[in-house]
This record gives C-alpha cells, structure tokens and sequence, in this order.
C-alpha cells in the first residue's frame, strides 16, 4: 500500500499514460489489491482492479461451496451488499472525464453465475472498475491516493467485513430449497412450480421489483401439490403445471400474460424478498414469439412453413426479413435444435396465421393453397414424437381445447382449473375444423455455422462489444436481438460477446453442429469458469453473467453475416 501511495505521489501532474506505472499487485492491511488494467485516458472505459480478501482475513464457510447452487447464492448476496456499498460511497474524488467513477456489476432479482464477486476455499474476489482521476489529461495524483487509500477501502469494510454469515446462510438455505424443488419437478414431471403466496405482477414495464399489494398466488385444489423442504418443517404447497400441453385462459387485463411471464423467468432462480422465490420453470423452457423483420439463416421451417409461392426452399430457409408467421416458424425451430423442451408462448406476442386457422378459413383458403400448417396442428406430434410441453396463453381461440392436457383460466388474477368445463363446451360445440394430427412432426435439421460468419474485425482490429440488454456490434456488424425475453441481464450479454471473440480467437465454431457447440460452451462454462474466454483470464474478467445456451444460440441466430451448412 505504502508503495502505491508512493508511485501516486511521484507521478502526480504528470501526463495520463504514466498511471501504467501503477499497474500490479499491492497488499494492504485486510486485502490484495490487483490493478490489472489502467485506462489510456481520462474518459476512456474505467480501469480495472480486484479486490482479493484471503480467508485469513474474512472466513469462507465450506458449506457454502457445497454445490453450484449454494456457491452462486453466496457470491450473489456478497455482490449485492458491495453494490450496496458502491451506491452509498457517493462521487467524492474530484477531477475530469470518469475521474473518480466507481462501477460495479450489481445483481438484479434473478441469481445469475457472475464474476463480479467470486468466493473458493482461499479468498473472496471483489472485481470493481475505477476512473484514475486526473485534472485535463495530467494525473490528479492526491485524489487517486483518496481512491486507493479511502473509497475502495470503505466499500470492502461495509460490505464483504460487514455481512453476517447468518445471511449468507440465509440464502444458502433458499438456494437448497430452490433445487429441492427442482428436483421434485424432474421426479414428478412437472414443467412449472408456483408455490402459493407468491407475488406475480411486477411494479411497472421498467422495473422488476414486486407490485405492492398485488394479490398473492393461490392454486387451484385440482393443481396443488405439497413439497417437503429442506430448513422448514412444513411443506410448501403451490400449482405445479405437468408436462404436456396446457393453455392459460381468461379475460383481458385478468393476469394471464403475467403469470407466463412469472413462469418464464422461473429458468433463473430468484433473490430473497422478489416475490417468485419458489416460482421455477423447467431450465430448458424457451419463450417463442413472431418477430418481423428478423434475420434468419439456413433454418429447415417446413415442419409448419412449405409451398411458397415461387418454389421457395422452406427446408433451407434464409430472409433478411422475416414475416410474422416465417420468424415465429423459425423461432421455435431454432429452439428446438438448441435442445429446448418446453415452448412457451402468449398469443398477445404471435402471429395469427401461425397460431390458427379456423374451419371457415379452412373451408375458402384449401389446404394446397396455404404455405403455413399453423401451431395448433403441431402442437400435440411436438408432445407426442418430441417429448416437447408447451404453455400457451390463449384468450382468442377455442380450437386449442381440443389439443389441450390442461387449461387454467385466470380471473382477477385467481387461477382456475377449467379443464372439465372445457371438454364440455368441446362436447357442446365440437370442432369441425380440418386436422392434421396423424402426421409426422417433421425433421429438425442440425445446422454448423461457419467460421467466417464471425466478422469481428473493424479495420485492424478485431472487436465485439455489448451495447445494452439486447444489442452486441461486431466489428461493422450490428447484431440486435429485441425480443429475446429470456435474457435478464446486460451482463449476460456482455457473456455472449465475449464468447463471440473467443470463438473467432480460437477459431471455435470448427466443424460442430450448433447443438454441439452449445455443450461445449456450456461444458466450459462448468469446468473452467466463465472468465475462460475472456482475454484477462487470470485477471479482472469483465462484468459478466453467464447466459443460458438458448440466448447464446438467439444471437448467434441474429448474426447477419451468418453462413451455415445443414448436416
């Protein structure tokens, strides 16, 4: 420490690059402070530095490290009370551009695998970014030792030394019962578990926190199960939704699309205090919806799409603008090659023509003359030769009675189950329409991405950066990517960049199907950590998040200068 504060002192008033100086390893009183990249200038991306708190200093409870689950949950809340601390520490250290700045990759209601705060059996590691402060492009040497010495001091002492390990504790025992219920879902199985009490409806559009006063989750009798859970004595009881296909039903502005919601980020596992703590979905769930206007390459659609007016190929199908029907087509396609094993869907969010085509439709539109085999039948020869559920919000069409396992219908936010009086209306009024539920689904063609689909390079340099939640600009590309519901987090994101460099650094799309691709990434992610593709593997790894392997394959998907062969 003393050294730092000497080099700052000696190169106070000199010009910018002479903070390269400062870069190294540097040990005070309760920590190892690692400054493992130093800006270029004043307004430049902050620098980067880690915190590295030995156990000596601050014990690391091996229970914690138990399984994956308790260890994310500890490093989540750790990262939380530091982004707590960084938030509170206020802008005191003066100077130009981002002199000063300290930035923190602070958790969001869903627990992610992250690098922000990282914990083993050795030390808990705290990655922070900072602004060198300076006056003009001269180092303001005094305020850099009030950076060093005092700012980042104070956010380890009231985070990391603050926390008690009861509550730590507290979300290890959250995160035991998160995969308890995970695990009587795989036993049982269930697709969807909303225990009872749980606060569905969100504060607004723009924020994730839960409405007050909303009215809690109650289940149906007919849907209600009890789990036993480890760290209470009485079981936790909720609807749990079986695998199949189930239809969510109601009025308008009844709660329908916020339940599908709640169930779709339920692939995430949630904080303390969100109000879906005990609302979890199968991980391998994929929201589906149209999406005009989106590129889509080399993707086999005929399964619902074929015929096209003049001669089209559906089984190698490329747009640079798709339709409503075409994206939707392709949207669950590519999910299903990526391995998915439930579709969600609300009809709000599809296209008509894709989801249902009525009897009367039927009648005047004949069968040689529509390209689209709408979803409805699909639906069932995706349950029955796929072993593929589906959740589909529908407020519009009756048709889909017919092909449902089980129908809930919401009603002031109550659910129902209508299963019965659903039949019976189908009984009443049957459906007259014409179905193709004998046929075989159809294939799902494995497609390789090129290589040469990766264009990073921006004249001599080769860049890929995250722009957002659901922007990444590679090279001279813009890869956008809207309505890809699932992805939660800038830093998953900013995941999903890094592995786009690392693919094009290590030439690693290679000759893999991108099924393939995607376990090996995913294998990567579980052996050698997420900061193994980044260029600082052994230093400050970037904020990042890992995403699940159905948003890595919806950019890639995205990519416009995608070239892809089918197997």
């Amino acid at each position: 420490m003393k050294k730092l504060m000497q080099n700052l002192k000696q190169i106070d008033g000199k010009g910018y690059k002479a903070y390269k100086s400062v870069q190294g390893h540097y040990t005070f009183d309760d920590f190892d402070l690692y400054i493992d990249y130093v800006q270029g200038d004043p307004f430049a991306t902050p620098s980067k530095i880690r915190v590295v708190i030995p156990v000596q200093k601050r014990q690391v409870k091996s229970e914690w490290l138990e399984s994956q689950a308790r260890k994310v949950a500890a490093e989540n809340v750790l990262a939380r009370k530091v982004g707590v601390a960084v938030a509170k520490g206020g802008q005191f250290i003066k100077g130009s551009g981002k002199s000063g700045e300290i930035l923190f990759d602070k958790p969001g209601q869903e627990v992610l695998e992250r690098s922000a705060v990282q914990i083993d059996s050795a030390s808990i590691t705290v990655c922070i970014s900072v602004g060198l402060p300076a006056n003009g492009r001269k180092i303001n040497g005094r305020e850099a030792e009030k950076l060093f010495s005092h700012a980042i001091p104070t956010i380890i002492k009231n985070s990391i030394f603050a926390i008690a390990d009861d509550e730590i504790n507290q979300v290890i025992e959250l995160a035991d019962q998160q995969e308890a219920i995970r695990s009587e879902m795989r036993q049982n199985n269930w697709i969807s578990f909303i225990a009872n009490g749980s606060v569905l409806p969100r504060e607004s559009g723009i924020s994730n926190r839960p409405l007050k006063d909303a009215i809690p989750f109650k289940s149906p009798a007919a849907d209600e199960v009890e789990i036993q859970l480890p760290h209470q004595s009485e079981p936790i009881k909720g609807m749990a939704i079986k695998k199949g296909i189930s239809l969510i039903v109601g009025g308008g502005y009844h709660g329908k699309s916020t339940i599908l919601q709640a169930i779709e980020r339920g692939v995430y596992s949630h904080t303390k205090g969100d109000g879906r703590e005990y609302v979890l979905t199968d991980s391998d769930a994929v929201k589906i919806r149209a999406e005009d206007g989106r590129q889509v390459t080399g993707v086999n659609i005929s399964p619902f799409i074929n015929n096209l007016p003049h001669k089209q190929d559906t089984h190698f199908f490329s747009t640079e603008n798709a339709s409503g029907s075409t994206s939707q087509a392709a949207n669950v396609m590519e999910a299903l090659e990526a391995g998915a094993a439930t579709l969600l869907i609300d009809e709000d969010t599809s296209a008509t023509n894709f989801m249902i085509r009525d009897h009367r439709m039927q009648q005047l539109v004949k069968k040689d003359k529509e390209p689209i085999t709408p979803f409805i039948d699909k639906i069932r020869q995706m349950r029955d030769q796929l072993d593929v559920s589906t959740i589909l919000v529908m407020g519009g069409s009756g048709d889909y009675f017919a092909v449902a396992d089980s129908i809930i219908m919401m009603e002031a936010y109550v659910p129902y189950n209508v299963t019965n009086d659903a039949k019976e209306i189908m009984e009443k009024y049957p459906l007259y329409r014409d179905t193709l539920l004998d046929e075989a689904f159809g294939e799902i063609a494995e497609r390789n991405f090129q290589q040469n689909s990766l264009q990073t390079n921006k004249g001599s340099r080769s860049k890929t950066q995250a722009k957002g939640l659901t922007k990444i600009i590679m090279g001279r590309t813009d890869i956008s990517f809207d309505d890809t519901e699932q992805l939660v987090d800038s830093s998953q994101t900013r995941m999903i960049a890094e592995i786009i460099q690392y693919l094009d650094r290590t030439n690693g799309l290679g000759a893999k199907s991108l099924n393939k691709l995607l376990d090996d990434l995913e294998e990567q992610m579980d052996k050698s950590g997420l900061a193994s593709f980044t260029t600082f593997k052994n230093q400050h790894p970037g904020d990042i998040a890992r995403p699940r392997r159905y948003e890595i394959a919806a950019v890639l998907n995205r990519i416009r200068t995608a070239k892809v062969t089918q197997q």
